[in-house]
Formats: C-alpha cells, sequence, structure tokens
C-alpha cells in the first residue's frame, strides 16, 4: 500500500502510524517504540527512528522539534501550535486560531511569501503547577488534599 505522498506504507510503517494515532502525548521516538513493540516484539529501535522520520518527510506526521526538549512525533497532521510544559516537558496542542492574522500581517507588511511557520508556547502546565501548590501550602489546601477532605465527611 502507498500513501497520498508516496511513500510505500509497509506494515512497520503502518502499525507506527496507527499506534502514534490513537495518542495526544505527542511521544518520543522511545516511546513509540514501546507502544509498537506490543504488536511488533522483533522490532528495532533504529528501524522505528527511521520510519517515523520518513513518515515525517512524507508529511504524514509531524516531527517535533521544540525548544529544550527531546524530539517528539504528532499523528496530528493538521495545522496546529503546541504548549510544552517547562517543568515536566509535557506537550499540548494549541488551537490554530492563534497563528493567521500574524501570517497575513508578515504577508503583508513584509511582502514574504511564507511557506510555513512555528510557533512555540511554554509554560507550567496545570499538573506541575498543582504539584507547586502542594508543596507550598500542604495537601490540605491543594484541589486534591480538598477532595480528599470532602471524601472523609
Amino acid at each position: 500500500m502507498t500513501s497520498s505522498k508516496g511513500l510505500k506504507l509497509t506494515r512497520q510503517r503502518q502499525i507506527i502510524l496507527e499506534e502514534l494515532r490513537k495518542v495526544r502525548t505527542h511521544p518520543t521516538a522511545i516511546e513509540v517504540y514501546t507502544m509498537v513493540r506490543r504488536r511488533l516484539p522483533r522490532i528495532s529501535l533504529a528501524t522505528v527512528y527511521r520510519n517515523l522520520e520518513e513518515l515525517a518527510a512524507a508529511g504524514l506526521i509531524q516531527k517535533l522539534t521544540l525548544a529544550g526538549s527531546r524530539k517528539r512525533f504528532d499523528g496530528t497532521v493538521e495545522e496546529h501550535c503546541h504548549i510544552r510544559c517547562l517543568k515536566c516537558d509535557r506537550v499540548d496542542d494549541v488551537a490554530q486560531v492563534l497563528v493567521p492574522p500574524i501570517v497575513e500581517d508578515v504577508e503583508t507588511l513584509h511582502g514574504y511569501q511564507l511557506l510555513g511557520h512555528h510557533l512555540e508556547l511554554f509554560g507550567i502546565c496545570p499538573r506541575c503547577q498543582e504539584k507547586a501548590r502542594e508543596r507550598r501550602e500542604g495537601p490540605s489546601h491543594s484541589q486534591a488534599g480538598r477532595e480528599a477532605k470532602q471524601k472523609e465527611r
């Protein structure tokens, strides 16, 4: 079977693609390897790396090279942005509505024909914020602590 992008979809590539599209966690190559090994126990890490690169080059997946982070992969190819937690390295999708006005302004003001863009957002995710709050205030003041107290009643 061949993809619409001209890349032959071998059984290994198809399984890698299926596993990547099942998750929204933007896994690293090693995490994809772990997922794929459940279905293909004899596949090598080098094969997963090579196929991820080929799938990305064919436009079937996205390769994310976020500053300060390991290379990650995204099964969603529709244009969208990402936000990365600076504490735990978690990566989440952000709706694309942020970018089009900027793109139009750059083309109009600077005369460039844009071929692509990369917008990287970073911050602290809700889970890491909660952990920091628990360390500062103790578990009784955190959301988890409040829920535990309510269950005791």
